[in-house]
């Protein structure tokens, strides 16, 4: 099983029909439409993406599956994900997704970089509700992606005693595989 399936199985274990949920990194919204899947019509899903391209290929990605979820598209960084998050969501979203490195089939000189990965999920953090997920995929075959990848590790092992911290490295294979980083906001 690929590790995006094994995330997704993760992921559904703790997603609920009317749960809010973030794509923070769109790309081409196979995460935006598990996340969408998951939540239902009475849920909502925030998708972000810096590249136009991304968010329209998304959408179409989305109306081919009949998707009737209210999605929000927002055409700029994650790193702007807290101005962007309506202030009455603010510690009340249960997943939040992020695929770092770049869009597929698009340029490839595009891609997210550690400062603005690091604002990102300092903001995921402020909008988890206690219980949620923050899952986060490494890809590392790019120029940059192994060392935002330890950037982000290196950042969730700073967490403190309230998050569980599960880093998943795949293991024997032919190519770079991304590297899972999970976060889960423990119950108060």
């Amino acid at each position: 099983m690929r590790l995006t399936e094994q995330v997704h199985q993760y992921i559904e274990k703790f997603l609920q029909s009317g749960d809010i949920a973030i794509d923070a990194t769109t790309g081409n919204g196979h995460d935006t439409l598990f996340l969408a899947q998951c939540v239902g019509g009475m849920g909502k899903v925030f998708a972000f993406d810096v590249q136009q391209q991304a968010l329209t290929s998304a959408q179409s990605h989305l109306q081919k599956h009949h998707i009737q979820t209210p999605v929000t598209w927002i055409n700029t960084g994650h790193e702007l994900m807290l101005e962007s998050i309506p202030l009455a969501l603010h510690g009340k979203v249960k997943a939040i997704t992020f695929n770092l490195g770049y869009l597929p089939n698009a340029d490839k000189r595009i891609t997210t970089c550690p400062a603005t990965t690091l604002t990102a999920l300092n903001a995921s953090i402020s909008l988890l509700k206690y219980g949620g997920i923050l899952s986060i995929l490494a890809y590392t075959g790019h120029d940059g992606g192994r060392e935002e990848a330890e950037a982000v590790k290196v950042w969730a092992n700073t967490l403190n005693d309230g998050f569980d911290i599960n880093i998943t490295i795949p293991q024997n294979t032919k190519f770079s595989p991304p590297e899972w980083i999970c976060i889960r906001k423990k119950r108060s």
